[in-house]
């Protein structure tokens, strides 16, 4: 990596950490998408009930297989044959996990995770429910404040998300955000998690990669 694009990241992360932990976020820092799993096998333990909410992050990093091929009781969203009834009762069992894992569509300096969601599953599982949730994300997600992370949000994460499960939304067209009503849209909800009241619960892995959307 170029030294003077190294210094950026190591000096922004260095910022970032320390302002999730001041929002009562936990937070880790790897250098590669290859030392996730490794991570993981640290603070996930086994036998436990884990689910995960849909990311591309996740199977980059090899999350998704590092959890099926685990000791513990993967709920997997992504199992092939599942009805839509199926999934849908996943969402639901994913309440009681013992760990839940996603990514964030932008993280901000100052320490504010930036979300949005289709169906809504993903993020009420982030705010309430699961006894720890892990978030994984790469360096592309970095933001410097709340405005910049809601319009990376809809103008760069969703169009590419849409046009990924083939959405016929104005975005997967075009590329930026219409504000639709589509029903279609995978863009129901917006969720800027400020801080979380029940100290490390939340726990944010920053990878020095670029992952996901």
């Amino acid at each position: 990596m170029n030294p003077n694009k190294k210094w950026w990241i190591d000096t922004n992360i260095e910022v970032l950490k320390k302002n999730l932990e001041a929002r009562n976020f936990e937070c880790f820092v790897v250098e590669r998408k290859e030392d996730v799993v490794p991570l993981l096998e640290r603070i996930v333990k086994e036998g436990s009930v884990v689910s995960c909410g849909g990311s591309m992050t996740l199977f980059e990093c090899g999350v998704i297989e590092f959890l099926r091929n685990g000791k513990f009781n993967f709920l997997d969203r992504y199992k092939e044959g599942l009805s839509g009834e199926e999934i849908g009762e996943i969402y639901r069992k994913s309440f009681w996990a013992d760990y839940y894992l996603m990514s964030a569509n932008a993280i901000t300096l100052d320490g504010k995770l930036i979300n949005i969601d289709g169906n809504g599953n993903r993020l009420a599982a982030l705010m309430f429910g699961p006894k720890n949730v892990i978030v994984i994300v790469g360096i592309n997600k970095l933001v410097l404040n709340e405005q910049e992370g809601i319009d990376r949000v809809r103008n760069i994460a969703s169009p590419m998300n849409a046009r990924r499960l083939s959405k016929n939304t104005p975005c997967s067209s075009s590329g930026r955000c219409h504000d639709c009503l589509s029903d279609d849209c995978i863009c129901s909800h917006i969720v800027v998690t400020r801080r979380h009241p029940v100290k490390g619960r939340i726990k944010v892995i920053v990878v020095k990669e670029e992952l996901g959307f």
